[in-house]
C-alpha cells in the first residue's frame, strides 16, 4: 500500500491534485479540506488511501492523518462509499463531523 506521497504539486484543483514524485505523477482525489491546506503550497506530502473496486483503482489524498483516519471510519459504515466520505470531508472539517456524530446531530 502507498502510505504517502511527497513531491511537487503539478496540478491542483478543489477535487484532485497530481503530485510529481521524481517524474511519476500520482493523481489523488482530495477533499476541500485538504485543498485548503495545500492551496498555497508548491510541494508537500499527502497521506494516501488506495481504494480498489472492480472498475477502478482510486488514490485518495489527505493533508493529515486525522482526516485520513476519519475517512477510513466513514467508509467502514454500511452505505457510505469513498466518494460520499470525500464529499462529507469537503462539506465539514473532520472535527465538525466527529462532533456531529458524537452528538447524534444528523442535521449538519
Amino acid at each position: 500500500m502507498i502510505a504517502f506521497v511527497r513531491g511537487q504539486f503539478a496540478v491542483k484543483t478543489p477535487a484532485r491534485v497530481v503530485v510529481d514524485v521524481n517524474g511519476v505523477g500520482y493523481d489523488l482525489q482530495i477533499s476541500l479540506n485538504t485543498f485548503s491546506a495545500i492551496s498555497h503550497q508548491d510541494s508537500g506530502q499527502l497521506f494516501t488511501y488506495l481504494h480498489i473496486t472492480e472498475n477502478a483503482h482510486t488514490l485518495f489524498g489527505f493533508a493529515d492523518l486525522a482526516e485520513k483516519d476519519l475517512f477510513l471510519q466513514l467508509i467502514s459504515v454500511s452505505g457510505v462509499g469513498a466518494s460520499t466520505a470525500r464529499m462529507m470531508l469537503s462539506g465539514m472539517k473532520p472535527e465538525e463531523i466527529t462532533r456531529a456524530i458524537v452528538q447524534g446531530n444528523t442535521k449538519q
